[in-house]
């Protein structure tokens, strides 16, 4: 009887890891960090100049510039769609750059990784096999 507790215990591990790394790796792939907040509804001239201050130097960036080059647009069809924009839109764009990550999220990325690592580990020494690293 005792084997039967022991197998079962283990399979109850097993499928308990399995479906923790599943949640672990869904969370990880949704952002962090998020706000509720309300908005003014009508942005003044000033509050767009220094919207459009903050995304100018992002769109005159190399990397930006060859892609949207790439892509079929010239500077001054950047600059015009930029102004069809509404301020909300502007304000939008504005507030999201600071929120950009240049590589994406690299920590869920390692946290996941390392579940996953775990849990190979626990699964080869509940089943009884060994890893043996050889040069």
């Amino acid at each position: 009887m005792l084997p039967r507790v022991a197998l079962f215990l283990k399979r109850s591990l097993v499928g308990y890891l399995v479906i923790a790394s599943f949640v672990l790796g869904f969370i990880s792939a949704f952002p962090a960090e998020s706000r509720a907040m309300f908005l003014p509804s009508n942005l003044t001239a000033s509050e767009r100049q220094e919207d459009l201050a903050k995304i100018q130097p992002l769109l005159e960036s190399k990397i930006i510039r060859q892609r949207l080059t790439d892509l079929g647009l010239n500077q001054q069809e950047v600059s015009s769609r930029l102004a069809q924009l509404s301020d909300q839109e502007i304000h939008d764009v504005a507030s999201k750059i600071d929120t950009l990550h240049a590589g994406g999220d690299v920590l869920g990325t390692i946290v996941v990784l390392l579940v996953i690592a775990i849990l190979v580990v626990v699964l080869l020494q509940l089943t009884g096999h060994k890893v043996i690293v050889t040069k």
